[in-house]
């Protein structure tokens, strides 16, 4: 391409002296869409403060000062004691409830376990996985689960609309069995409350379609556990049962959504909401592994570093 027409990808990749992507699976699928070029990989990483709740900006001033500036610091993550980082997430769980109240009118409890999912609203981004076989979903998680949606779709996204408009459908069918909210006007105000708020953040990309994904980095950064496909940054990020849990087959297996669905069921069923429900210990000690494992690299600070190190002063 780029001979008969203005190709804006190899405009950027002739006229680049550094060319990277924003995680090392995007490097590696880059590299082999481009294999004429030298690809580099900087994973992204999110601004620690902008993404981390009160109740954890308050814990996080307490016990680990410096952490807005040098988010390293979260490596000592151990020095919180575990019923204040349990505190922290109640309190941002709650404040996540009585939004889904103010906004849909439905009632959630901070007693159950509680799966968010927020982001553009696009095919690929597959946000009715988990709804792939209903009365299977109903076995496992009623009385057990309950979920929160938000997201936009692009307005000349009809198969993005049409995603948000199953999901509504969804609810209804489901009524008080497992409960569902999808979240109005998406922005950068919900979206916090949501990363914080939920108890399990979910992602479930086609693979090999997500770059990198952010969303679990913010969640990481207010003890959220991440469930997700293996993908962009979370192929990095991932130690499963210490940092999360994955869903579906190892990034280097071909994508099957079939699989994904039955992984997503299994592990919810045998393993996410026992450990939630049952072994409380062990869940705080996930949530320190996300603030201390993925927060603490997953971050602008060490982001910015790796490009002025890397791409600028060359």
């Amino acid at each position: 391409g780029g001979q008969e027409r203005l190709n804006m990808t190899m405009l950027a990749l002739n006229l680049s002296n550094y060319i990277n992507g924003v995680a090392k699976k995007h490097r590696e699928v880059s590299q082999n869409m481009f294999p004429g070029y030298e690809i580099h990989a900087v994973t992204n990483g999110v601004h620690s403060y902008t993404w981390t709740s009160d109740p954890f900006r308050r814990i996080y001033d307490r016990y680990l000062p410096g952490w807005a500036n040098e988010p390293e610091i979260f490596v000592r993550v151990g020095k919180i004691p575990k019923e204040e980082i349990w505190a922290a997430h109640m309190e941002a769980k709650r404040t996540l409830i009585d939004t889904v109240r103010e906004d849909t009118g439905m009632q959630m409890s901070d007693e159950v376990l509680t799966i968010g999912f927020a982001r553009r609203a696009t095919a690929y981004k597959r946000a009715d996985l988990i709804f792939s076989d209903i009365d299977r979903l109903v076995e496992i998680g009623q009385g057990k689960i309950q979920i929160i949606y938000a997201g936009k779709a692009h307005p000349r996204d009809e198969t993005g609309k049409g995603l948000i408009k199953r999901i509504f459908e969804i609810s209804e069918r489901l009524g008080d069995r497992i409960r569902v909210a999808y979240l109005r006007n998406y922005n950068m105000d919900l979206a916090l409350k949501m990363v914080s708020g939920v108890d399990v953040w979910l992602n479930t990309p086609l693979r090999p379609y997500e770059a990198s994904g952010t969303s679990g980095m913010k969640a990481a950064h207010n003890g959220v556990v991440n469930f997700s496909v293996l993908d962009g940054w979370w192929i990095e990020g991932h130690i499963e049962g210490y940092t999360g849990w994955a869903i579906g087959p190892p990034p280097d297996v071909p994508a099957d959504p079939s699989r994904d669905a039955e992984d997503l069921y299994l592990k919810l069923q045998n393993t996410v909401i026992p450990t939630y429900y049952e072994n409380r210990k062990g869940w705080i000690k996930m949530m320190e592994n996300a603030i201390g494992k993925i927060a603490y690299y997953f971050n602008s600070h060490r982001m910015m570093r790796r490009y002025v190190t890397e791409a600028y002063i060359r």
